[in-house]
């Protein structure tokens, strides 16, 4: 069970620092085919837009303000602290 809960962990630090560096890129605009961050800019948005696309489909418009990164970072915690809970 303490593997799992470990395994639990991993996945969601790999997916938070996804989100971040999907949240950074927002703000830097790095260049998708550039020869050295495009790889790593293209996997992040393909890790990212299947947990986030549902997520902005659901809340209103904000004034061009993307809450969704937000709200799926607290939604991982839950369901993190929820597996773990029943794990341990």
């Amino acid at each position: 069970m303490i593997l799992i809960a470990q395994l639990v962990n991993a996945i969601y630090g790999i997916l938070v620092l996804f989100i971040f560096a999907r949240f950074i890129f927002s703000w830097v605009r790095p260049d998708p085919y550039h020869p050295v961050w495009g790889p790593l800019v293209r996997l992040t948005y393909q890790v990212t837009e299947p947990l986030l696309a549902p997520i902005r489909r659901l809340l209103p418009g904000m004034g061009g303000l993307d809450f969704s990164p937000l709200i799926l970072l607290l939604g991982l915690y839950l369901l993190r602290g929820l597996l773990i809970g029943l794990l341990v």
